[in-house]
């Protein structure tokens, strides 16, 4: 003969009606809108006083009707809960609003073509319809590629072998505490410093103050780059077992083979992800590349002789200084397009890194 259990006597715990959570749910999403009525209404106030009242409700009725420690269970998992969600809405309203401003400019002749011979007066005949929007950001998207790639090549094996150096052979030496140190210390360096420094640099250099190539613009974002690659790779280097190790050094491989056939390997999911945030950080910024590249509105191949613009730096001149003051919108419309493919770049470059990070993964079967 069975018996049948409810939820209220299962193990001896009182179980809380399914329903419960939505009546909690609703109620302070009602308060919340009374809240934010007596302090002036607005979608916000609504939302953050309805979270705030549901993550305070919900674990006090989850404890009185289940007891304490369930309900004490029920304000970690709200509270967690509640700061994805918070973190959550900033991102996905940048790209509702990049979506949203920038899509309806976004063209094949904006992608394909450059600023080079565009003037107010073609804005203007844009913006009351006598003629079509002219210039693109193709040479914008150069200048961003090759600046970063640049950068990149710089600042990875860099970054890379340091990260190696402070893991594996380092053993708190006193050169292992200098470098540490002073990866410290570049992490919270002003990107504006930076540029400074490359193009204080090449001026010296090359006896030339006016020297601004798309090079010394890669040099000052390697310059950001590298600590972030430091600090990633060598977290990631830290956390492959020992085990690992001691296994390759059991059966007689060298140290170096070691670290490249088995330490690498392991950690380069973690590394690619972080040379990807690396990325991320530079790819974006403004005052280094108008220190040390300049701005031109016509294309430019070659990262070693003449200006570059980039991504950043068009969108920041499309906005302060429009083509045509008058035909402002044009200008702007052509920022939140560029804005639009540089996140679109991004993106790219993270599902590049993922895919790197699987192809080079080890292996592992399931017997």
């Amino acid at each position: 003969m069975s018996i049948a259990l409810s939820s209220s006597d299962y193990f001896g715990v009182h179980r809380a009606p399914r329903w419960m959570p939505l009546a909690v749910a609703t109620s302070s999403v009602l308060l919340g809108a009374a809240l934010a009525s007596v302090l002036g209404f607005s979608w916000i106030s609504w939302g953050i006083f309805s979270a705030i009242t549901f993550i305070i409700a919900a674990p006090i009725v989850t404890g009185m009707v289940e007891g304490r420690r369930r309900g004490v269970d029920s304000l970690a998992r709200f509270l967690v809960l509640g700061a994805f969600i918070g973190a959550l809405i900033p991102l996905t309203s940048v790209i509702w609003v990049v979506l949203s401003k920038g899509l309806p400019h976004l063209s094949v002749d904006l992608l394909s073509t450059s600023m080079k011979g565009v003037t107010g007066v073609h804005d203007n005949a844009a913006l009351s319809g006598e003629g079509v929007v002219l210039g693109g950001i193709y040479h914008a998207i150069v200048g961003t590629l090759e600046i970063t790639l640049l950068a990149t090549v710089m600042s990875v094996p860099v970054g890379l072998l340091t990260a190696i150096y402070l893991v594996e052979y380092a053993k708190g030496g006193v050169l292992a505490k200098v470098i540490t140190f002073f990866v410290d210390v570049m992490t919270g360096i002003p990107s504006i410093v930076a540029g400074l420094f490359a193009a204080s640099f090449f001026a010296f250099a090359t006896a030339n103050p006016s020297e601004r190539t798309g090079f010394v613009a890669a040099v000052a974002l390697s310059v950001l780059m590298i600590p972030t690659v430091v600090r990633n790779a060598e977290e990631m280097l830290r956390i492959v077992p020992n085990e690992l190790r001691e296994a390759a050094y059991a059966l007689g491989v060298r140290k170096w083979r070691t670290i490249m056939k088995v330490v690498i390997p392991t950690a380069i999911s973690g590394i690619a992800s972080g040379v990807t945030l690396a990325i991320a950080r530079v790819i974006g910024e403004t005052a280094p590349i108008l220190v040390t590249a300049g701005f031109v509105t016509s294309i430019n191949w070659n990262a070693f002789g003449g200006w570059m613009a980039t991504l950043p730096t068009y969108i920041y001149y499309q906005l302060m200084t429009p083509t045509s003051p008058t035909a402002a919108a044009v200008s702007e419309g052509r920022a939140w397009s560029a804005a639009l493919v540089l996140i679109v770049i991004v993106m790219v470059l993270n599902l590049a890194a993922r895919l790197v990070a699987k192809v080079f993964a080890p292996k592992t079967s399931r017997s």
